[in-house]
C-alpha cells in the first residue's frame, strides 16, 4: 500500500470515501446532507495536509493532518481518517494511522489529539488503542447517533 500527499485530481476518489460514511451519520460529527462541494471543502481545509491510501492504483483511504490548536497548542496534531467501504477491515486504517504518526514527527508535531472518536464506533477505538492512543476523555452523549441515540465521544491521544 502506498500512501502519498492528496491532489484535487484525487477528489473524485476521496469524494467516494467521504459521501458513504458522512451519509450514514455514525461515525463523525459532520452534516449528513453535506454536499460534495462542502465536504470536498472540509476535507482540504485551508491548514490540512490531505493524504490518500493506494493499492494498485485504487484509492482505499484518506486522512488529513493539522495543527490542533494554534500558538501555545501548535505541536498537537489532529488527524481524520475514512476508509473505503469495500476496503474496511483490511488494515487500510492502520497503515493511515501509522504514516500520521512518522508524518506527524516529520512535521515537528509532539503529539497526536483526537478530539472526537465516537464511542460507539468500537473498532476505531480498538484501533487506536492499538496504535498507542489513550482514551483522556470522555464527552457523555455528546454525539447523537442515528440508530443508537446519543452516545459519548471520546478524546484520544498520543506522544510521539
Amino acid at each position: 500500500m502506498n500512501i502519498r500527499s492528496a491532489t484535487r485530481n484525487d477528489d473524485p476518489e476521496i469524494w467516494k470515501i467521504l459521501e458513504p460514511t458522512i451519509r450514514a451519520g455514525e461515525t463523525y460529527p459532520l452534516p449528513r446532507e453535506m454536499t460534495r462541494l462542502e465536504a470536498l471543502a472540509y476535507w482540504h481545509g485551508p491548514e490540512h495536509g490531505v493524504f490518500v491510501a493506494e493499492e494498485s492504483g485504487n484509492i482505499l483511504g484518506t486522512y488529513y493532518m493539522k495543527a490542533n490548536n494554534r500558538g501555545g497548542g501548535a505541536h498537537v496534531a489532529n488527524c481524520g481518517y475514512m476508509t473505503a467501504p469495500e476496503a474496511r477491515g483490511r488494515g487500510v486504517a492502520r497503515a493511515m494511522c501509522m504514516h500520521s504518526i512518522d508524518e506527524a514527527r516529520r512535521r515537528g508535531f509532539r503529539a497526536i489529539q483526537f478530539n472526537f472518536v465516537i464511542s460507539s464506533n468500537e473498532a476505531a477505538v480498538h484501533l487506536w488503542q492499538s496504535c498507542g492512543f489513550e482514551i483522556v476523555g470522555r464527552l457523555p452523549k455528546a454525539f447523537e447517533h442515528p440508530q443508537r441515540g446519543l452516545v459519548d465521544a471520546l478524546v484520544m491521544y498520543r506522544m510521539l
